[in-house]
């Protein structure tokens, strides 16, 4: 299941992950940002224990919005050991992401 993350629990879930972590900054009010949305959920349950699927609201977590810079949205990082190991800017296939996430499994 995706998790919505805020600032407190964004450090656990991501930063202290075990597993590489695909975080997408949204906002409700964004278009592309729901086409991604089932999306996100075909890919948190193709590849279940190996990544983790989270999403932090941008108008809801305007300090990890301003921490990492989001411009654009959808915006999705890949966090691997607590780093940043891609960005993906603007929608894209779900071919693109899981291609992406095996990279860094």
């Amino acid at each position: 299941m995706v998790k919505h993350l805020d600032n407190q629990s964004f450090t656990t879930e991501v930063l202290k992950a075990s597993v590489p972590v695909l975080v997408d900054f949204y906002a409700d009010w964004c278009g592309p940002c729901k086409m991604m949305a089932p999306i996100l959920d075909e890919i948190d349950t193709q590849l279940g224990d190996k990544v983790s699927v989270c999403k932090v609201n941008v108008d809801n977590n305007m300090d990890l919005a301003q921490t990492y810079r989001i411009m654009n949205i959808p915006a999705m990082f890949i966090f691997k050991n607590g780093e940043i190991a891609e960005k993906i800017i603007g929608a894209t296939s779900k071919s693109n992401l899981v291609s992406l996430l095996e990279k860094h499994m």
